[in-house]
């Protein structure tokens, strides 16, 4: 039996439920914000204002995006039970990573950069995992490529931060 469909911003999801559908433009729009102030924070100047900003609108749009995962995620259940820990996962990496920010300690900007930095991992494998099929170019992938590629990506890039970063040789 098929499941009911909507077409969400050209998206197809897999529900005709109205509060479903509204939940999931709301999680849609969040997570845009969250992935351009996420990128806005990693290509500002580290402690200037834009990255200051840019990553508090990053932190609290995730965690609306989280928010939203929930019922989300209890609606389809199992269905979806795999993105809820993906958001979860990215949820609470952004959370200690923006404490240790907040209290700066030695060695504090190395593990704010790897913890954010897999937020952001998590987010995007969120994403990929549950619409990379259903995008054009990225449906001839399979799915294990959805949940591989973002981490090959941003883990070196974590990496080079990590080793080139004035903040994080210190």
């Amino acid at each position: 039996m098929d499941e009911p469909r909507t077409i969400v911003f050209g998206v197809p999801v897999p529900s005709d439920n109205k509060l479903f559908l509204a939940i999931v433009v709301i999680h849609i729009l969040l997570g845009i914000i969250c992935v351009i102030s996420g990128i806005v924070a990693m290509l500002s100047k580290k402690g200037s204002p834009v990255h200051m900003r840019s990553g508090k609108v990053y932190y609290w749009v995730l965690l609306l995006v989280f928010i939203t995962v929930i019922p989300l995620s209890i609606m389809r259940w199992p269905l979806n039970n795999h993105l809820l820990a993906l958001g979860g996962l990215s949820s609470l990496a952004a959370y200690f990573g923006r404490k240790f920010a907040q209290r700066p300690r030695p060695g504090w900007a190395r593990f704010h950069t790897a913890l954010m930095g897999s937020s952001y991992i998590f987010l995007l494998t969120a994403f990929y995992v549950d619409n990379g099929k259903n995008l054009p170019f990225w449906n001839q992938f399979s799915q294990i490529f959805f949940w591989l590629f973002p981490a090959g990506i941003g883990v070196p890039i974590i990496i080079y931060a990590l080793l080139r970063h004035p903040l994080n040789r210190r």
